[in-house]
């Protein structure tokens, strides 16, 4: 586990010469051992790089504050989007990984943050797997992210994420430039074999 100038702690893999770098982002509760053995598993040889949010929620790490279930501190989200990309940017020369070639990998509130990632910095990542997202905020001017390979899945009988709401989302990046594959499975919020075995599909034919 490491730190870097912006004190999120981590940890990082090193990925095979010419491989891609995973950033992994956990949901709440989680940290940055969480989805090491599912980065592995989706894309094996990439780079891991797992970082743990930096809110912590009682004895919960997250990535942003939220109000209540469902509705998000913007504010906070803004910082800790920004605090993210710049988190990429130090551990591409602390590593020395191709910043051009990150993939986000998230979780509930870890794809979140990802999706704001993607709306506020449409530069930082080359891809993302979105599993279990809610639209983090609506963007005044849609980002240019111009064919950017994103995946969402998500399930038809989540509680914690209307299914409206994973339209909307989908709808935002669709109209942002973004190549979206939405993907829906039958069950809640938890992640499915399923859905695994979708983003590792998904992945090996970027």
């Amino acid at each position: 586990m490491a730190n870097t100038a912006l004190d999120f702690k981590h940890r990082y893999l090193a990925g095979a010469a010419g491989a891609p770098t995973l950033l992994l982002l956990h949901g709440t509760g989680g940290d940055e051992n969480d989805l090491l053995g599912l980065g592995q598993t989706l894309l094996p040889g990439a780079g891991l790089l797992s970082p743990r949010g930096k809110v912590m929620e009682g004895a919960s790490p997250r990535f942003f504050r939220r109000l209540a279930a469902g509705v998000f501190d913007l504010e906070d989200l803004r910082l800790r989007t920004d605090e993210l990309a710049e988190f990429i940017t130090s551990g591409a020369g602390q590593y020395g990984f191709d910043p051009a070639r990150v993939i986000a990998v998230g979780y509930s509130n870890g794809a979140n943050i990802a999706a704001s990632l993607l709306l506020r910095h449409p530069g930082a990542l080359s891809a993302a797997v979105l599993l279990h997202a809610m639209t983090p905020f609506v963007p005044e001017t849609p980002p240019a992210l111009d064919g950017t390979p994103v995946l969402i899945t998500a399930g038809r009988v989540d509680p914690m994420v209307p299914a409206a709401n994973v339209e909307q989302l989908a709808r935002i990046l669709n109209d942002s430039g973004a190549d979206v594959s939405l993907r829906w499975s039958p069950g809640g919020h938890g992640l499915t074999e399923a859905e695994v075995d979708a983003a590792t599909q998904w992945l090996a034919a970027l």
